[in-house]
């Protein structure tokens, strides 16, 4: 059976009128990404408590903000680390945006050592206040950061890996976006309308950094008539690996990609939350222990972005890597070799003292 990944829009499951509802807290709901992503999580008619965090006084002003947007969800904004708890009480998702954002000339890894803190901090507040909670980490760099996630739940004696996910998703939208830009965009010398323009699932895989982000454009459904030529999927390649930094550039300083990665945290919230309403064609791509199925475990990798199947209790099934073309195959190569160091770092981090953190400092 052919699987898909979920590509739908914001909408009630036909099993969320049982469920009553779901709590989502935002972390870092004041940032670039956090005002974005609140907005939409409000409009989401599954959520009825939307819980907005940061340190800076501002999330008060965008929790009022979002507010006066019609919708049930009731709004309420957190500051500070005596208010973090109160933010994480009974939610059911839990988003992670908070951090530093990229500039020119940075890599995701150049984030790591302000970062890093921050994400151990406010994991070790969702161990205390929600553990039960599916915890959504944006926070780049992602590939260490979830590691980071899990070691201080493993050190609270909390840790669920089917509820630890690393946000990938934006990978997966821009390559949707790119492929489709590729090969549907113009027809005939005219441009197609928005309604008829192709729509392409594209499965990334590995990480969320570079050569770690891997398109399997190989197992693009539907697949293009006529394929991909060797330049195209270089160039397709190369652009989805590397649209964060397009992005950078392209904003000259003034920051980084958060408006896109807010529409693919809320979309892969939307895929969590239909998950916890019981709906079982919840397939999205995610960074999650186990990722990649048996061969990706046999290379000592723990930590994979890969198809997932998102149910009532988190991860529910993690697809295998399928098949893949000698190509794929040398970037999963490169791929894993870059992963197995991020892994690393992240979980030293934790091991030198880093997860003995507790507020949300920044």
């Amino acid at each position: 059976m052919t699987r898909h990944l979920t590509r739908a829009p914001v909408a009630a499951s036909p099993s969320f009128s049982s469920s009553g509802g779901f709590a989502v807290a935002i972390l870092g709901a004041a940032g670039g990404i956090g005002q974005p992503l609140s907005l939409l999580m409000k409009r989401h008619p599954m959520v009825t408590s939307l819980r907005l965090f940061d340190v800076a006084p501002l999330a008060k002003g965008v929790a009022a903000d979002v507010s006066h947007v019609d919708s049930a969800a009731r709004v309420d904004g957190f500051v500070g680390d005596t208010q973090l708890g109160a933010a994480l009480h009974g939610a059911d998702v839990v988003l992670i945006p908070a951090g530093v954002p990229r500039k020119p000339g940075m890599t995701r890894d150049d984030l790591f050592n302000v970062n890093a803190g921050i994400v151990r901090d406010l994991t070790a507040a969702v161990a205390t206040h929600a553990p039960a909670a599916i915890l959504l980490v944006i926070s780049n760099p992602v590939n260490s950061t979830v590691p980071i996630a899990a070691e201080v739940l493993k050190t609270r004696g909390v840790y669920d890996p089917k509820k630890l996910m690393g946000v990938t998703h934006l990978d997966v939208m821009r390559a949707r976006t790119f492929v489709a830009d590729a090969v549907g965009g113009e027809e005939d010398g005219e441009r197609r309308r928005a309604s008829e323009r192709p729509s392409y699932d594209v499965p990334v895989v590995g990480g969320h950094a570079g050569v770690t982000i891997l398109p399997l454009l190989s197992q693009t459904k539907p697949f293009p008539r006529g394929g991909f030529s060797e330049k195209e999927i270089a160039s397709l390649t190369d652009r989805i690996q590397n649209g964060g930094t397009e992005v950078v550039e392209a904003k000259a300083g003034a920051g980084s990609a958060t408006l896109s990665m807010a529409a693919a945290a809320a979309e892969f919230a939307d895929l969590a939350l239909r998950g916890l309403a019981g709906e079982r064609g919840a397939w999205g791509c995610a960074y999650v222990d186990g990722g990649g199925g048996s061969e990706i475990k046999a290379r000592g990798l723990e930590f994979f972005a890969s198809k997932v199947r998102l149910g009532r209790r988190g991860v529910e099934q993690i697809a295998g890597l399928g098949r893949m073309t000698p190509g794929e195959r040398v970037g999963l190569e490169k791929a894993c070799e870059e992963l197995r160091g991020s892994i690393a770092k992240g979980k030293a981090f934790v091991a030198a003292g880093g997860g003995d953190g507790g507020g949300a400092k920044k």
